[in-house]
């Protein structure tokens, strides 16, 4: 079983906040500093975290890599002297990748560079702009329409010049070259659910991942800026991961206290589709399921035409459906340690779903013997049928046509309540993968 002997197993999901917690401060973006000091510190939980830089203006299919942006700091100061809005109070009041500026001017030519939410007056909105180079603040609309007439002194202390966009890649190798996939983003500031809970739960199950004795599959953990780092990723690994990835998750929005949700691949029957699928109906039976029509995330390249991985996205509330999304409000309040458990738990489920998925055949006709293996009930009795109810059902579609994955979908239980049942069949030699068990016939 995968879970024995494993240190590295949480049991509740204090650790991962706690992570979130290290890194919310941080303001990432799509390059920068702050997506290298994020990769630091998952490097301290995963040694095994290779870090690597892609040069500014490094072609990736159709894009061309942006320039480098940092920000040391930025405010404004009203016409009587105060510092209205400071940068190191809040790192969503500058647009992401705003030029540097240091001006003054009236507030009828300030308002050109300022950004708020009429519909949600007391929060922040998260805006960038990568590919157009612009300066500009975020604040709240209550605090805007406040604004006196007079002059601002406007100071944004960044830079935006050649470097590299920087991500992190985990390799934990398995029996098999074949592939699980997990895929995470770190380009985005102070935000909680959408940014952090996807970092942070994909490092606690690498961790758990690290600690299993044994893997069937290799795994391939990446941790990149939305978007422009899944391109960059893939323009660089692209025909390894087409020819090794059996299943692959994006995971985001994975930490609040809200329903699951499921977005399936462009094609909608992957393993992982199918995984996703059986553990939600089974653990969270009321889960929001959404198509790839409603793709949003990094799903957009990794299922597009030519690359067709196949992967699915899983999440709590799925990202643009809460009304936080995107703003100051999705904080650390908005995730949780259960929350964060609860996504990390349904993660885990799906990858002991595949390491234990098999395709098996039956070794004997019609049923077998199950008393004389000590594997039935001797004494025959009115509740006898339901106790080996499900391994007498597992056996009568093990016909070497159906994985488990899809037998435990007709038999209508969870695979893993088949694991140890599984194991004990295997033992007395009642049943064998269907590989194994052509060679045996010949």
């Amino acid at each position: 079983m995968l879970l024995k002997g494993n240190k590295n197993v949480i049991n509740d999901g204090s650790e991962i906040y706690s992570l979130c917690k290290d890194l919310f401060p941080i303001c990432r973006s799509i390059t920068g500093n702050g997506v290298r000091n994020t990769l630091g510190i998952l490097k301290n939980h995963l040694p095994g975290l290779k870090i690597f830089e892609v040069p500014s203006g490094t072609n990736a299919f159709d894009w061309v890599l942006p320039k480098e942006w940092n920000i040391i700091d930025a405010y404004i100061i009203d016409p009587k002297g105060e510092k209205i809005i400071d940068f190191k109070q809040s790192n969503l009041h500058v647009v992401g990748y705003s030029i540097p500026v240091d001006t003054t001017l009236p507030l009828e030519e300030l308002q050109e560079h300022l950004y708020s939410l009429p519909e949600q007056p007391s929060a922040i909105p998260y805006i960038t702009s990568y590919y157009k180079e612009r300066w500009g603040f975020c604040m709240s609309h209550d605090q805007r329409e406040n604004l006196e007439r007079g002059l601002y002194t406007v100071h944004i202390d960044s830079s935006l010049e050649n470097g590299s966009l920087s991500y992190g890649e985990l390799i934990l190798p398995g029996q098999s070259d074949e592939e699980i996939f997990l895929s995470t983003y770190i380009c985005h500031p102070s935000l909680g659910n959408n940014e952090l809970s996807g970092p942070t739960v994909t490092t606690f199950l690498a961790k758990w991942l690290m600690g299993l004795k044994h893997r069937k599959y290799t795994y391939r953990i990446i941790f990149i800026p939305e978007t422009i780092g899944s391109i960059v990723y893939l323009s660089r690994n692209l025909e390894k991961m087409k020819q090794n990835i059996i299943a692959g998750f994006n995971l985001t929005c994975i930490g609040d206290d809200q329903n699951y949700s499921y977005l399936a691949s462009r094609s909608g029957n992957t393993l992982a589709d199918r995984v996703a699928k059986h553990v939600l109906s089974n653990l969270h039976p009321h889960y929001n399921s959404y198509s790839y029509l409603e793709r949003g995330s990094d799903e957009r390249q990794y299922c597009s035409p030519g690359v067709d991985l196949p992967l699915v996205v899983l999440m709590r509330t799925k990202y643009g459906e809460y009304p936080e999304y995107h703003t100051s409000l999705d904080n650390l309040d908005l995730i949780s340690p259960e929350g964060l458990f609860g996504g990390y738990d349904v993660v885990k489920k799906c990858i002991e779903c595949i390491e234990a998925n098999e395709t098996l055949t039956t070794t004997v006709l019609c049923e077998p013997q199950l008393g004389r293996r000590g594997l039935y009930p001797t004494l025959s009795t009115k509740q006898s049928r339901f106790i080996v109810r499900d391994m007498m059902n597992l056996i009568a579609y093990c016909d070497g046509t159906a994985d488990l994955i899809e037998i435990a979908d007709r038999i209508g239980v969870p695979l893993w309540n088949l694991f140890e049942i599984v194991t004990n069949l295997k033992e007395n030699d009642l049943l064998l993968p269907i590989s194994e068990f052509s060679i045996k016939s010949e």
